[in-house]
């Protein structure tokens, strides 16, 4: 399917999503119970510095983010690399909540934010004609972490202290990454592009959009309120996992179990829309990104058996596989590439924003006392009100050519 050149950019977003996962907010949350119960602090408390730490990440991941557009991918790949182990490393040394709020920082900037964007941009800006297949098979990466992290990690952690863990995990990311970048990308310029792609004439007519021009448009914004839905919703679900696992009486493993279905599902789902989306584009397919998800809130809202851990996670691992690919792929349709490293800065950077505020918001109610279902309830209202916003444009959503 695809040429020698193209097959190597797939393998590097792939790698890169996977290594993402240690910035996570699904991998971090392993660690809640270990990271609260060493230092002495409560859910909100946990919560309020993941958001925090978190937030400032967003932040300057917007102008960090930007300079992928200034230099090749294997130079700024190489930076970020060396980022992620020294986070990896520091967050073995936690031993205050201002050492919590460094390490949750550093790890969210390299892992969620700088890998993933670094991974998602060289792809989005790579490939043409088939953009939105090569996007979700490089996003079966972090999916394929998702699948075998969690029940290896809660393996592992009964026999292996947690700060061990992440020197391990500092030191393999040193061994591992640089060579992939070596591998895939190091002959991969900022004009290179895949063989055999849309008629250049056409892909010069779009409308190439900045970001300041990008920030002015009304559509940007609600595309943006639904594309924030999942990753929000999903991220409090993940921190804080042990709290809907006490609540619901599921057991210890439920959660980690019910993990496999959510990869499982994100990957099938990842697979089909690549396709669905180089055929019908991805403006098309948005309306229905967050269907499932609206489905997940309802089933965690009504249902407590064990059976529903598994589908209210396989559902948002649905709306994950769609948003995935969609938040990669769209802004490139609709706004050209050639900007796309400060458009996707700042989408990620939105990204990132939505995990804290999820996060704080999910941990102020928990502490108030408010239940896993009232949370549910609010979620959903937020996510139906998303879904009406934008079907009243989703006609507008083409885009503008010279």
């Amino acid at each position: 399917m695809f040429k020698s050149l193209s097959f190597k950019v797939i393998i590097f977003g792939f790698i890169f999503t996977f290594f993402s996962s240690f910035g996570q907010s699904f991998f971090l949350g392993l660690f809640n119970s270990s990271i609260r119960e060493t230092l002495s602090i409560s859910h909100g408390q946990f919560g309020s510095i993941y958001a925090s730490a978190t937030l400032l990440s967003s932040f300057i991941l917007i102008w960090i983010g930007k300079k992928i557009d200034d230099m090749n991918i294997s130079k700024f790949a190489f930076y970020v690399v060396v980022l992620l182990s020294i986070s990896s490393f520091l967050f073995s040394k936690i031993s205050s909540i201002v050492f919590l709020f460094t390490a949750i920082f550093l790890m969210r900037l390299s892992g969620q934010g700088l890998m993933s964007h670094a991974a998602s941009t060289t792809i989005s800006r790579y490939f043409e004609k088939s953009r939105g297949k090569a996007l979700s098979t490089s996003w079966l990466g972090l999916s394929s972490a998702e699948f075998v992290m969690p029940l290896t990690i809660v393996f592992l952690l009964t026999f292996i202290e947690w700060r061990d863990l992440w020197i391990s995990i500092s030191i393999l990311i040193l061994l591992i990454l640089p060579l992939v970048i070596f591998f895939t990308v190091k002959d991969v310029k900022l004009d290179t592009r895949e063989e055999n792609s849309l008629n250049d004439k056409i892909i010069e007519k779009i409308k190439q959009w900045k970001r300041i021009e990008v920030i002015k448009d009304y559509r940007f914004y609600i595309v943006t309120m639904n594309m924030l839905a999942m990753p929000s919703i999903a991220t409090g679900t993940f921190v804080y996992q042990s709290f809907i696992t006490d609540s619901k009486d599921w057991g210890p493993y439920t959660i980690a179990q019910s993990f496999m279905v959510y990869s499982i599902l994100s990957v099938i789902t990842l697979s089909i829309s690549g396709f669905l989306i180089d055929k019908f584009t991805s403006r098309k397919l948005l309306i229905y990104m967050n269907i499932p998800l609206i489905f997940s809130v309802f089933v965690l809202y009504s249902f407590n058996e064990i059976i529903s851990a598994f589908v209210f996670l396989g559902l948002i691992g649905i709306s994950n596989g769609f948003a995935n690919v969609l938040g990669s792929s769209l802004w490139a349709e609709i706004y050209g590439v050639k900007y796309i490293g400060s458009i996707k800065a700042l989408t990620t950077a939105l990204m990132v924003f939505s995990t804290a505020f999820g996060t704080a918001l999910f941990g102020i109610l928990i502490d108030k006392g408010f239940s896993i279902e009232e949370i549910a309830l609010f979620s959903g209202i937020y996510i139906m009100t998303g879904i009406i916003l934008l079907f009243l444009i989703k006609n507008k959503l083409n885009p503008n050519f010279l």
